[in-house]
């Protein structure tokens, strides 16, 4: 019997460890759960203008207004060759810099608008506007939309260079 009674014991003083264990940790791991539940990130969203032609990608990023310029870029202020501004390669250095910019100031998604020259121009964006909605995607901004904002005319505008066209 007395042996009965031992292994009673033994087993309580075992529950008693484990339940002070369990308690232990319980304690432990409530900080870690609260630190993990974290407040979500603020959605800070501006817009990307980019003006992209043959010649030249031109980048600025704005406030959600539109009023606040955050940050702008060109090709030409990247590349020393004058022939290369119009190029992706010079679209996308081009971009980097401004992504950095707003990233700076706290910017996390942004709306992406897209020109072309239109009117009496190419109603077509320039090599280098995909080459910017590429790099923005891949920096880790997220991208909202992407809106194509070319000015196309109603009516149609008079080109220049006059009734008999341009003389070579």
């Amino acid at each position: 019997m007395s042996n009965g009674k031992e292994e009673a014991k033994e087993e309580k003083i075992t529950q008693q460890k484990t339940e002070a264990k369990t308690e232990e940790t319980k304690e432990i791991q409530k900080p870690i759960a609260a630190e993990q539940q974290r407040q979500p990130k603020k959605m800070r969203i501006g817009v990307l203008n980019v003006y992209s032609s043959k010649n030249d990608t031109i980048i600025t990023a704005t406030d959600l207004s539109g009023a606040e310029t955050l940050s702008w870029a060109s090709g030409g202020m990247v590349v020393k060759a004058h022939r290369e501004e119009g190029r992706p390669y010079a679209a996308m250095q081009a971009a980097l810099k401004v992504v950095s910019a707003i990233k700076e100031k706290g910017i996390t998604h942004v709306h992406v608008k897209i020109r072309a020259p239109g009117g009496v121009g190419s109603k077509t964006p320039g090599s280098g506007a995909q080459s910017v909605v590429r790099t923005v995607a891949r920096s880790g901004i997220k991208i909202i939309k992407i809106e194509d904002v070319t000015p196309l005319p109603t009516d149609s505008m008079k080109r220049k260079g006059g009734r008999r066209g341009r003389r070579v």
